[in-house]
């Protein structure tokens, strides 16, 4: 695979930003192989992500942002340089339900995903076999209602000695504490059904049913403290019909999960997400 250096930019609105950076990237050698800009015009906000050949430049990542902090600092950038030939880490996190996990861990085995996947964390033995198979570290931490604070402690332990990059919860029935949120901030994803807050409790799906709903779907997104309300990654949709059953609605429903789930981790992951505030923007 082609050696590329990432660059993503976050900054104030104004003339004359990409051709300072087109040109600066130029005057090294550069070869830009894909460009993605947006003005937020609400907030007077600037986003790029530049892909450039790090073979055409004939220097280290390191040296690169030494080189381009005066550029940063002229236009008061939040920005971060990425290596594409160092893997980033991730952690899954999963319970009983077991679509998403296969279908990453498939993904990731079919080379897919750019990563590593260093661990499975449960609060059930259930995938063990599953996981292992693959040859992952399985690591099960059993949530005690009475306690969950322990429970989120060893949570903690595995995910810091695995020196994860990024938590993906692939269906993780249990609420991450505010203290892991704000600890992996920008670094969690997790993905829920569209029925909420419609339909909320046991059997979402088997509610919709009752109720005639006529789209399903799944909102993949950044954990925060405040339940399923972080930053949107991506949103899909199945529509169905009075002819299908509660199980086709299920299954319908794991389908679309999986798919947005995989494709949000697929854009954090070649850092194709800027966060901006409670909202995102996605160069895909």
């Amino acid at each position: 695979m082609s050696h590329y250096y990432r660059l993503v930019v976050s900054c104030p609105d104004q003339v004359g930003i990409v051709a300072r950076v087109s040109s600066f990237i130029a005057q090294q050698g550069g070869s830009i192989t894909e460009a993605s800009q947006h003005s937020d015009l609400e907030t007077g906000r600037f986003f790029m992500r530049y892909e450039i050949l790090a073979d055409s430049l004939g220097m280290s990542a390191e040296a690169l942002r030494t080189s381009f902090e005066p550029v940063a600092a002229e236009f008061d950038m939040q920005w971060s340089l990425v290596d594409t030939q160092k893997r980033r880490r991730v952690v899954l996190m999963v319970s009983r339900e077991s679509h998403c996990l296969v279908d990453l861990l498939y993904r990731w085995q079919a080379g897919e995903l750019g990563c590593d996947i260093v661990g499975v964390i449960s609060n059930h033995d259930d995938m063990r076999s599953l996981t292992e198979w693959y040859g992952i570290p399985y690591h099960h931490v059993p949530v005690d209602p009475a306690d969950k604070q322990k429970a989120f402690e060893q949570v903690q332990e595995q995910i810091d000695s695995a020196r994860a990059d990024c938590v993906v919860l692939a269906r993780y029935m249990q609420i991450l504490p505010p203290s892991l949120c704000e600890r992996y901030a920008g670094r969690v994803i997790n993905i829920h059904h569209s029925f909420l807050p419609s339909f909320a409790g046991a059997k979402p799906y088997h509610q919709a049913y009752e109720r005639g709903v006529k789209l399903i779907g799944a909102t993949c997104h950044y954990v925060t403290e405040e339940l399923d309300a972080g930053p949107i990654i991506e949103q899909d949709i199945h529509r169905v019909s009075h002819c299908h059953t509660p199980t086709d609605l299920v299954r319908f429903g794991r389908d679309v999960e999986k798919a947005v789930l995989a494709r949000g981790l697929r854009w954090h992951l070649e850092d194709r997400v800027l966060i901006h505030g409670n909202k995102t923007v996605v160069f895909s």
